[in-house]
């Protein structure tokens, strides 16, 4: 079993939904067997352009953040650390939000759930609660510059106990698409992309289970690595 340099816990949709097939052609990339795909045309938009602005979401993959990047603790394996997961997931039900709509988070793209959204975070804060022994602290360098940014007394305490200022009440569930775009792009992309999004935002938005990526470190792409249903 490959070891990584960093697992997260994601949600991702099943690559044969209208979601998951959107996401893979919006950057181009399986996040399961690594392979390139085909990129969407989108009218207004240059090939080029989508690409430059969507580098960090490829690396990630398409995704939510349920429980971000963390370090394995010694002691602990991945195996160790996917049997904690499943039993995580046999005591949480399935997570059910408003559609989902684009907007813009900052100066970035996102697909984010209407109300109720309540149910992510309670989801979100279960797994980063539920796993958090498996977590290895990050050094004071790479606190420092989650710290650069910014950060609320309340941010900068779930920082320090959890290892990242964006969780619990502060926690916003999202699919990222673009990286942090000029204030000009901001407004193309987002109407170019609303006719494409728009039938993926039509219905209830389901969470039935959630998936383990791995950081292979060197900046290379993460990889889903395995899935858990959500049956409690």
């Amino acid at each position: 079993m490959t070891d990584y340099q960093r697992y997260a816990i994601y949600f991702a949709p099943n690559p044969q939904s209208a979601l998951g097939q959107f996401g893979d052609a919006w950057l181009g990339r399986d996040c399961i067997s690594g392979a390139d795909v085909a990129r969407l045309n989108v009218d207004g938009l240059d090939p080029g352009e989508i690409a430059t602005a969507t580098t960090s979401p490829v690396r990630y993959g398409f995704h939510g953040t349920l429980k971000p990047p963390f370090a394995l603790r010694p002691g602990y394996s991945r195996s160790d650390l996917e049997a904690a997961i499943n039993a995580c997931c046999a005591k949480i039900s399935p997570v059910l939000c408003g559609p989902l709509m684009l907007k813009a988070i900052g100066r970035f793209l996102a697909l984010v759930p209407t109300d109720p959204v309540a149910p992510s975070g309670d989801l979100a804060a279960s797994l980063v609660r539920g796993l958090d022994d498996f977590r290895e602290p990050e050094d004071e360098v790479a606190m420092n510059k989650r710290r650069a940014v910014g950060l609320t007394d309340r941010q900068e305490a779930y920082l320090t106990r959890w290892g990242y200022p964006y969780v619990m009440e502060e926690f916003r569930f999202h699919l990222t698409l673009t990286n942090k775009l000029e204030t000009d792009q901001v407004y193309r992309f987002e109407n170019a992309l609303k006719p494409v999004v728009g039938p993926l935002c039509k219905e209830p938005f389901a969470i039935a289970d959630v998936c383990l990526f791995g950081d292979p470190g060197g900046g290379k792409p993460f990889r889903l690595l395995s899935r858990f249903a959500l049956t409690g």
